[in-house]
């Protein structure tokens, strides 16, 4: 008897357990854009396998093949009319899935029944199908990361000439400008769109390669015509809508090309885990925010919580597509002579969930850089907390210009800053040292300065500059092929 629940009640008509009573990946049920999920689903699938024959149909008869036009129509005609009852039954039966949807593709076609899958092996479907829908995904992703860096190179922009603390160690260094630290999550996203472009590029077609890649089967088939073999798959290549396909296969195309395309999307998640760490740690010391709704709930016992969740949920979800990476990179080291079928399991469950992650990361992030909340009343104090430790080397040099010794100066400022550092250290106050500085004789030749020697924007070097230079020259030149897809905005419900 179970502890928890009953064992699984009917669906809606009694033929089976109820959605609720079955597990359901959240990266489809909780996360996922519907372009995705569609991009991995068994209609796309199936219906790109029995493209793929139809392709190679076609491609046959240009080359000659006995195959007739009534036969392409009736295939052309019954893309989409799948019946995946019946091809499950026959997978049941045959144990062999590519076969159990020839049967069932042929079933609807009884005219081109004979001609379906001539000269093809499974993988025939199975892997060029998988680099459709790898290059699909990767046009998927690529205008939602081009839209990312957009609202941040946005962001950038705004805040370039506002000083905030910078951080080494998580500990205060010198300043820095909230737009250049954006710029740093910037440079790093464009990496990512670079090296993601990259991957979807050089992304081939296997083509028709035959049983080991020697295209054997279709060399029997076009009577030893070398140079139509080789114009077959140019046909089946372009009919795909891929320019160029792997010369040299064995049964499958390389596994490393999984590794390269699951390695730019896990480089892309630890960006996005950098990035919303950063924006949590902003975050607790109330400098910058993401999105909080009116009516949303930071905690169940604080009220007046306001947790970064949208942040929180795409460092948890990066962790995954980060640890995706093994999957691949095991595939290819074990995979025997011309292929071994260890690959097939592994490869169903690893692709469709790097790109799934990688899809709800990038909606996340583009939704929190959309709504990036700024509090500069926070900066500033907490700058005028740090900046007077930070300037004590300006002072000195603004007192030997008004002729005093440097090594007396150096004495008297650590000696102050001793005493502030324990009024702030022992008794929590605030740092006094330029009340201190103010109060002493000594530093009379400069007490008319210091409101300038403080100044925030004399401490940030050329960082506007740099985020200037950097958004003209770097990122703003990646945007122009998307500049059509950059007015989608993201709402999220969860």
């Amino acid at each position: 008897m179970a502890l928890f629940g009953g064992g699984g009640g009917s669906g809606e008509n009694g033929s089976g357990p109820a959605p609720c009573g079955r597990y359901r990946s959240p990266l489809v049920s909780r996360y996922s854009s519907p372009e995705m999920a569609f991009n991995f689903s068994d209609a796309k699938k199936f219906s790109t396998w029995r493209r793929l024959w139809f392709f190679l149909a076609k491609a046959e008869r240009m080359l000659g093949l006995a195959i007739t036009e009534q036969q392409l129509e009736e295939m052309e005609m019954n893309l989409e009319n799948i019946d995946y009852a019946m091809a499950a039954e026959e997978e049941k039966k045959l144990r062999h899935d590519v076969m159990a949807h020839v049967h069932t593709f042929a079933h609807c076609c009884p005219q081109a029944a004979a001609i379906i899958h001539l000269g093809a092996t499974s993988c025939y479907v199975g892997d060029n199908t998988d680099l459709i829908v790898l290059r699909d995904g990767f046009d998927i992703l690529l205008p939602k990361l081009a839209r990312v860096i957009s609202r941040l190179a946005d962001f950038a922009e705004h805040y370039a000439h506002l000083p905030t603390l910078g951080f080494t160690h998580y500990q205060p260094a010198q300043l820095t400008t909230v737009g250049k630290r954006s710029c740093l999550w910037l440079q790093d996203l464009c990496m990512d769109l670079r090296s993601v472009r990259r991957a979807r590029e050089e992304l081939r077609f296997r083509g028709v390669k035959g049983t080991t890649g020697t295209q054997a089967s279709f060399l029997q088939l076009l009577q030893g015509d070398h140079s139509k073999v080789e114009e077959l798959d140019r046909l089946v290549t372009e009919m795909a809508g891929f320019k160029r396909t792997y010369l040299v296969t064995g049964q499958t195309y390389s596994r490393k090309v999984d590794v390269d395309c699951l390695a730019v999307l896990a480089s892309l998640g630890a960006s996005v885990h950098k990035i919303c760490t950063d924006i949590r740690l902003l975050a607790n010391l109330k400098e910058i925010e993401e999105p909080f709704e009116k009516d949303q709930i930071g905690s169940s016992a604080m009220p007046y919580k306001r947790n970064p969740m949208r942040s929180e949920r795409c460092c948890s979800l990066a962790r995954h597509l980060m640890g995706l990476i093994m999957d691949p990179l095991q595939t290819a080291a074990v995979q025997w002579l011309e292929r071994t079928l260890d690959d097939s399991a592994n490869r169903r469950v690893c692709l469709p969930e790097a790109f799934l992650t990688a899809d709800i990361i990038l909606s996340t992030l583009q939704n929190i850089t959309e709504g990036l909340v700024v509090y500069p009343k926070v900066i500033e104090r907490h700058i005028r907390h740090e900046l007077p430790f930070m300037a004590t080397e300006n002072i000195i040099m603004a007192m030997v210009k008004a002729g005093g010794n440097r090594q007396d100066c150096h004495e008297h400022i650590r000696v102050l800053s001793h005493q502030a550092a324990a009024v702030v250290k022992q008794e929590g106050g605030d740092n006094d040292l330029i009340t201190r500085i103010r109060a002493e004789t000594y530093f009379s030749p400069i007490h008319g300065q210091l409101e300038a020697l403080l100044d925030p924007k004399t401490f940030v070097g050329r960082a506007p500059e740099q985020v200037a230079k950097f958004l003209a020259e770097e990122v703003r030149p990646l945007l122009v092929p998307f500049a059509n897809q950059m007015d989608v905005k993201m709402a999220l419900e969860l």
